[in-house]
């Protein structure tokens, strides 16, 4: 590509039923700015296809026989410079999903989301951007039965402590579903230094997105008292 070239999306579709994966090509086919650069059926094709073909976001399927789309967004999205990860279900409360998203998941989309909106958030999640607020990720969290909740609290807890006293304050106001406009409001800040703050965090705590760094707050109980 020169620079005179229009940057495209390349997409991978990961998904077990054909019908599914040829409903998403002709869908993101109609966008000038998005290419389906391969297609998979199955978790284990992931890793060859993504070297092969570098997307930078892969649409997947959760559940598929012999790898499922929750192992291959985790052994993905460990890997340094992994593309983007939208994960498709046909459930909004599934703990599956959770899962996907403190792997490092950019969002989730359900399988009868408009094509415009899954053309949206294609484009979304390649320029950096989660396709859910941490909003609606708390709404998941708080419909999905969770046995480990005092361990994980308290796991949370510990990886917070690494932050300073202002990450600890942009990290919250993450978690409450804060756009970096709104949390510079709140805190006096600019959006350049909100967006350094979220970068040192993301680089502290090892993570992804701004996704898991909502997540890793609603574990610790910061949320609690505003639900």
């Amino acid at each position: 590509m020169t620079a005179s070239e229009p940057w495209t999306v390349g997409v991978l579709i990961v998904d077990d039923d054909p019908l599914v994966r040829a409903g998403l090509v002709m869908m993101l086919g109609g966008a000038p700015d998005i290419r389906v650069v391969a297609q998979a059926g199955d978790g284990t094709q992931v890793l060859p296809l993504v070297d092969r073909h570098a997307p930078d976001v892969v649409l997947m399927d959760i559940r598929m026989p012999v790898m499922d789309g929750l192992a291959a967004t985790e052994v993905l999205r460990a890997r340094p410079g992994a593309p983007e990860v939208i994960v498709l279900t046909t459930f909004d409360a599934d703990d599956h999903v959770l899962r996907a998203l403190r792997a490092g998941a950019a969002g989730f989309l359900l399988k009868d989301t408009p094509p415009d909106e899954i053309v949206t958030a294609v484009r979304q999640v390649a320029r950096g951007y989660p396709v859910l607020s941490p909003v609606v990720t708390r709404r998941l969290i708080a419909r999905v039965a969770d046995s480990g909740h005092d361990r994980r609290r308290t796991r949370a807890g510990d990886r917070l402590a690494l932050l300073n006293a202002r990450e600890r304050e942009v990290a919250v106001a993450l978690g409450q579903g804060r756009s970096n406009a709104e949390i510079g409001a709140v805190l006096h800040l600019s959006v350049p230094t909100v967006k350094t703050h979220v970068s040192g965090i993301l680089t502290k705590l090892g993570l992804n997105n701004r996704v898991q760094i909502a997540l890793l707050v609603h574990d610790a109980g910061l949320l609690d008292d505003q639900e």
